[in-house]
């Protein structure tokens, strides 16, 4: 495996996440991860890249324990995300923002609604049934709806909204989490080209903010290499890539996706918009 992450030097601030010997084996036997280890520091930006089946959205989902995974250890901040019983693993979760490919919005519900089911695990059952939340988290609602490019649009119905606008409302329900790690699931597959580089940006832009790593699970080769600060390479399950997005060669990417002419998907893309 090719490799180039860094870890911290001697004295330093310990990564925020590690993982050591992931495994993950679904029921009729496929092997989904087999025995991967990463380190993601902070703050940083993550790029997880590989054919379909590779083990990608499986890796993000073993994260927070949304798959459980069948071996291994995954640490935040040193605690076993894995190891945890129920309470522990709710509390846990708190810490870990998660972005969904589908968005995961509740239709029927207002975009400031959307928003505030963020704090959903640090409010009350009974208050946010009654959505009574605390004045300090209404203003920091607003706060993030202007800073992901949704001010003026709190009343308006999430299934009003375009794919950007609703990946904006998903990103922003993450944000108010005050989440430690960002965890996002393919967030630009249903979008256009030039909202896909929007969002990509904004990720990046918001985790160098906040100092909040974020590991993205990704297909667009061209856009992980414009946006991310390292790749992981994952093929059969296993990490075969792990360094800086400027060495995705044609070499490193045919151990990824296989053989094929590479010349044209290895781009930094000119395009900017206004």
């Amino acid at each position: 495996m090719t490799s180039t992450s860094t870890a911290p030097p001697s004295g330093g601030a310990p990564p925020l996440l590690v993982i050591e010997g992931l495994v993950k084996v679904y029921s009729g036997g496929t092997r989904a991860l087999d025995g991967v280890d990463l380190r993601v520091e902070r703050p940083q930006v993550v790029a997880v890249i590989g054919s379909s089946g590779a083990g990608k959205s499986t890796l993000i989902r073993c994260i927070n324990r949304l798959v459980e995974p069948s071996a291994g250890r995954v640490l935040l901040g040193g605690t076993d995300i894995v190891a945890l019983a129920p309470k522990a693993l709710r509390q846990a979760r708190r810490r870990i923002g998660m972005i969904f490919q589908e968005f995961n919005l509740v239709d029927r519900l207002s975009v400031m609604e959307n928003l505030l089911s963020g704090r959903l695990g640090s409010v009350g059952f009974l208050a946010a049934w009654l959505r009574r939340y605390p004045e300090a988290d209404i203003a920091a609602a607003f706060a993030t709806l202007e800073r992901v490019g949704l001010a003026g649009l709190q009343d308006k119905r999430a299934d009003a909204l375009s794919g950007g606008q609703r990946q904006r409302v998903g990103i922003g329900r993450a944000l108010m989490q005050n989440p430690e790690l960002l965890l996002v699931d393919e967030p630009t597959a249903s979008l256009d080209p030039k909202t896909a580089r929007q969002i990509m940006r904004l990720i990046r832009t918001l985790a160098a903010e906040r100092a909040t790593p974020a590991l993205v699970n990704i297909h667009d080769v061209a856009l992980a290499q414009d946006f991310a600060d390292r790749v992981v390479g994952l093929q059969g399950g296993k990490v075969v890539y792990d360094g800086p997005a400027e060495g995705l060669t044609p070499d490193v990417l045919t151990r990824i996706y296989g053989a094929e002419d590479w010349s044209r998907t290895i781009r930094r893309a000119d395009e900017e918009e206004a």
